[in-house]
């Protein structure tokens, strides 16, 4: 009998169903890329943002740019493939700000820094150890980020990238970037394995979805052309009202949104 499939992440995604299908095909195809090569560590490549064979070699190869060494605030991803990442950041101290997964609470990032952590960087990067010994944070008590490392299922050299259909990365890049935290000198980059490198033109992209400046594997570093544009800040049109409802800081951000808006006389 076949493994069961995970469900899919997009079940309260807006947009063009047919785009959602398409997104969802070809995470499919990657996923199962990646199981059939053994590529992926457990608890396997399906339904998640997969834990790479070679994570830990991508991370100290992104390591060596002149992007990494500039930056001293980063904003990462909570996935198990990029743990080595957040490692290596606290160990050069710099300061991470990690999203709480599914932007759950109303205070929807943990601040990690180097200067006053107790634990060894290893042990206060996970996700576990960043829920013990992190700080919650208001996004108003973020700094500027310098480089978003963001978690990808696949990504072309273009800068184009598939998350695994949440829409949480899109969303935290939307809160900040609304709330002044990142410009257009902030870099994103995620770290994957060759086999996540696809042909350009293949992921199709919505106009909320965020493109990379670089991408890291194992084997190579990949600078992406800045062909997109980013999106200003919330996209809510693209938001259904599960998931605003599923997310307490949206309903906040929606609720100042909407005072805010000139009443019609």
């Amino acid at each position: 009998m076949p493994a069961r499939r995970p469900p899919r992440h997009d079940h309260d995604a807006g947009g063009d169903p047919s785009l959602l299908d398409a997104k969802a095909a070809l995470r499919d195809e990657v996923w199962t890329a990646l199981r059939d090569a053994r590529a992926a560590r457990f608890p396997g490549a399906f339904g998640r943002i997969p834990n790479v064979v070679g994570a830990e070699a991508a991370a100290e190869r992104l390591r060596q740019t002149e992007q990494w060494r500039r930056a001293s605030t980063i904003k990462s991803n909570p996935d198990a493939p990029q743990w080595p990442v957040r490692q290596r950041a606290l160990e050069d101290s710099k300061r991470v700000f990690m999203a709480v997964p599914r932007l759950a609470g109303r205070d929807p990032f943990l601040l990690l820094d180097p200067a006053t952590l107790t634990v060894r960087p290893r042990a206060a990067s996970s996700i576990k150890g960043a829920t013990d010994h992190a700080r919650p944070v208001p996004v108003s008590a973020l700094d500027p980020v310098d480089l978003v490392v963001t978690g990808c299922v696949a990504v072309d050299p273009t800068g184009a990238r598939l998350g695994k259909g949440g829409g949480f990365s899109d969303l935290e890049f939307a809160i900040a970037t609304e709330a002044g935290l990142i410009d257009d000198d902030t870099v994103v980059v995620t770290t994957v394995h060759e086999l996540q490198v696809l042909d350009p033109g293949r992921i199709p992209m919505s106009g909320h979805d965020v493109p990379l400046e670089l991408i890291v594997t194992p084997e190579r570093i990949i600078e992406c052309s800045r062909s997109r544009p980013r999106a200003s800040g919330i996209a809510w049109d693209d938001l259904t009202p599960e998931k605003i409802a599923a997310i307490p800081l949206l309903g906040e951000l929606r609720k100042r949104a909407t005072r805010a808006r000139p009443r019609r006389r």
